[in-house]
């Protein structure tokens, strides 16, 4: 990938809930795909970082998004892909809704809501369902949408006129049209096959859209659970400046290796991991949910 605009990537091997090395209204976009709660592949990563049951994994996503509150600009947007969960906890299959109860602790911490994206995915198996076959009432509704949520941090961000970044990072009508529809259909899941399972990594094209609608031109763009860098790629190829947090030991050793590998940039030192494995933040915010356990 060349380098675009003296782009800089600057990686961080640290905690989503304590980006200490990030000033305080430093950060313009926040891009990100977490681990979802009570999706199965990502239960070890929470008990390692101290959630045990579905109230403590809101509690690990909450205490992420104040601190994305921190450290973005006043009128910095917060754009979240989070799918909901289906999962059979104490014998009963039921919705675990991952999109609601993240609405709910970021409006809390002082985000304000905007109209969100739903990303219909398509898939090979347009009418596969859940359940009893052609006879009611035990069928389900297919789980085929996650969403791209979308909050500001206080009112609109206030630019000067005919500022020059802003013109430079204009898109067409037809990127408009298509980009701030509220249902993106034309977009397929990530491939993710990995030597380690499963990445969970997002597509390109939802933060490749993402930066181009809410940045501009040079200004930063943040990813808190990093995994692959797909945000952090996105946000280099744009012409903004990106910040990737990872935790996981070995996945950061990874993105580090693969950035330096394919030349993503400029890589800078990020700061050491914020606190201990395992370590709380240090506010802490009650989360909406059940006390359903994992594993």
């Amino acid at each position: 990938m060349p380098r675009s605009n003296g782009a800089r990537l600057r990686l961080i091997h640290g905690d989503a809930r304590r980006l200490d090395p990030v000033a305080t209204g430093s950060v313009h976009l926040v891009v990100t795909s977490p681990p979802y709660p009570m999706i199965p592949q990502w239960d070890g990563l929470f008990r390692r970082l101290g959630a045990t049951d579905y109230a403590g994994m809101l509690r690990v996503l909450s205490d992420a998004w104040e601190e994305c509150h921190r450290v973005l600009v006043p009128g910095g947007i917060l754009a979240v892909n989070i799918g909901d969960a289906l999962r059979t906890t104490d014998g009963e299959f039921r919705l675990w809704p991952n999109h609601a109860h993240t609405l709910s602790a970021a409006e809390s911490i002082g985000f304000r809501p905007l109209p969100y994206i739903l990303w219909k995915k398509p898939t090979n198996k347009p009418n596969a369902f859940l359940g009893s076959g052609f006879v009611p009432p035990n069928a389900y509704v297919t789980l085929d949408c996650e969403y791209v949520l979308l909050f500001r941090k206080g009112p609109l961000r206030r630019l000067p006129p005919h500022d020059p970044a802003r013109a430079a990072s204009r898109y067409s009508r037809a990127e408009r049209d298509r980009w701030f529809s509220q249902v993106w259909a034309d977009i397929k899941g990530a491939p993710q096959q990995s030597a380690r399972g499963r990445s969970g990594a997002f597509p390109a094209t939802v933060p490749e859209r993402l930066v181009r609608m809410f940045s501009l031109v040079g200004e930063t763009v943040l990813d808190p659970f990093a995994g692959t860098g797909t945000t952090a790629r996105a946000a280099l190829e744009a012409g903004r400046q990106a910040i990737a947090v990872e935790w996981d030991d070995v996945t950061y050793r990874e993105l580090h290796a693969r950035a330096r590998r394919e030349r993503w940039g400029e890589i800078t030192p990020g700061g050491a991991r914020g606190g201990a494995r395992g370590a709380r933040p240090r506010r802490r915010r009650p989360a909406g949910g059940t006390g359903a356990r994992t594993g």
